[in-house]
């Protein structure tokens, strides 16, 4: 297997895009460990194996440094960190306080940069590897998840500088999403029929799957991508049909 021997954290691995793509790097090979605050409703698992599971709040930097020290000390090292947790809820700017918002941004960015920290001294003894979760959120108008897209755009800059500060020993990139068909989805999209009908906006015709996500991490984590670093690879299906294309009276397909 690709990965046969390298030991990989996800975060935010317990569900969705995380658990796909820890169950994308159980397939190579790769042990894998998840992290989250609460466990998953079921076992993480893919090709006969299962992501080991350690609860912590990503917004402790205590409880970081003591996790990643419990990872290298049980597996001896640590190849790849897949900087996933994330999230928020859809509000508008003027309907939150500045410190609900700020919450937003300590999650999607403050903690991915916690994480790295405190695994650099292992990922740089193994010459490993740090992804970047982004999303398009980060490139254009986030209206609703502002202080989200603010935070990925934050995120995309912080992996270009990591890229540089630590190289040549660790190579870090960032993966920016579109969107993507998870147990939530409904709660972004609607019912089945508002799903597909998101999903046909896309230019690839659907929404990604998590194993999507998952493959263009292990790809990254991989030996196939030595010479990838400080880059932003997109997974979004070919982006977003410009609303000035449909709005036009002319140049329409027939």
């Amino acid at each position: 297997m690709e990965l046969d021997g390298r030991v990989v954290v996800v975060t935010g691995g317990t569900r969705g895009v995380g658990a796909g793509i820890a169950r994308s790097f159980l397939a190579a090979g790769a042990d894998v460990v998840v992290c989250a605050r609460r466990p998953p409703d079921e076992e993480v698992a893919a090709a006969g194996k299962a992501a080991a599971f350690t609860p912590v709040d990503l917004r402790d930097p205590a409880a970081v440094h003591e996790f990643f020290g419990a990872v290298a000390g049980r597996y001896g090292r640590l190849d790849c960190l897949v900087n996933n947790a994330g999230g928020t809820p859809y509000r508008l700017l003027g309907e939150g306080a500045a410190q609900r918002h700020a919450r937003v941004v300590e999650l999607n960015l403050l903690a991915p940069m916690t994480a790295s920290l405190a695994a650099y001294p292992w990922l740089r003894e193994a010459a490993g590897s740090v992804v970047m979760i982004g999303s398009v959120s980060g490139t254009r108008p986030s209206p609703g998840t502002a202080a989200y897209g603010a935070a990925k755009a934050g995120l995309e800059h912080l992996a270009r500088s990591m890229a540089v500060e630590w190289a040549p020993e660790v190579r870090v990139n960032s993966l920016v999403l579109g969107m993507v068909r998870t147990e939530l989805a409904h709660l972004h999209y609607g019912d089945e029929t508002g799903i597909a009908s998101v999903g046909a906006t896309v230019p690839l015709g659907r929404l990604a799957d998590p194993s999507d996500v998952g493959e263009a991490a292990v790809f990254l984590a991989s030996a196939r991508a030595a010479y990838v670093s400080g880059a932003s690879l997109l997974v979004h299906g070919g982006g977003e049909r410009p609303a000035f294309l449909d709005a036009a009276t002319v140049n329409k397909e027939s």
